[in-house]
């Protein structure tokens, strides 16, 4: 599988890298655009504030860029957080995309977002601050009508980015349960 896989708000840290080689590993080829040109931060606020700096349009503008030379193969859009928001854009945007795995965060739908049963995986802490549970319902009714095919495994206890084993919300039991799950899901796309 060809999958893309874009990074938190934290930018492009050994975290995301060694998620790609987990998933190389696991026979796929894995691009990891870098969306903040080499800025990495050590807090949510101070990504946040760069992404905000950046803008959201131009945000996207860099990750369709990123991914335009592997559209054609038929991608899987995969992201962290902030990451995750940008790779579900991208694939209701991307009629030959072949997936969607979201892993801490979700994006809100265009109203005319319509996609042909997109596989979608979703991994989440629970309680999450940036998902809540009012969010996380409104959101899978959505992709619903939309026409994606929508699975979402909730991490009772884990910090929001629990699959970065050098953050604080770091939680290798959750993580490894994600993982072989997600892992599961691609071979199945």
């Amino acid at each position: 599988m060809n999958i893309v896989l874009f990074h938190s708000t934290y930018g492009l840290r050994p975290g995301v890298r060694l998620a790609a080689d987990r998933l190389r590993g696991a026979g796929h080829e894995v691009w990891t655009p870098d969306l903040f040109e080499g800025r990495t931060f050590e807090t949510v606020e101070e990504g946040m504030a760069f992404k905000d700096r950046i803008g959201k349009d131009e945000l996207l503008r860099r990750a369709v860029l990123a991914a335009a030379p592997y559209s054609e193969r038929g991608l899987v859009y995969a992201g962290f957080s902030l990451g995750a928001s940008v790779a579900q854009t991208l694939a209701l945007g991307d009629e030959k995309a072949r997936g969607l795995l979201l892993l801490h965060g979700t994006s809100d739908i265009a109203p005319n977002a319509s996609v042909d049963d997109l596989p979608v995986q979703l991994h989440v802490a629970e309680p999450d601050p940036f998902e809540t549970d009012d969010w996380l319902s409104a959101w899978y009714l959505q992709m619903g009508r939309a026409g994606a095919d929508v699975e979402i495994y909730r991490y009772a206890g884990a910090g929001h980015v629990y699959t970065d084993p050098e953050l604080p919300d770091y939680d290798e039991e959750a993580a490894e349960a994600t993982w072989r799950v997600a892992l599961g899901f691609l071979e199945t796309l």
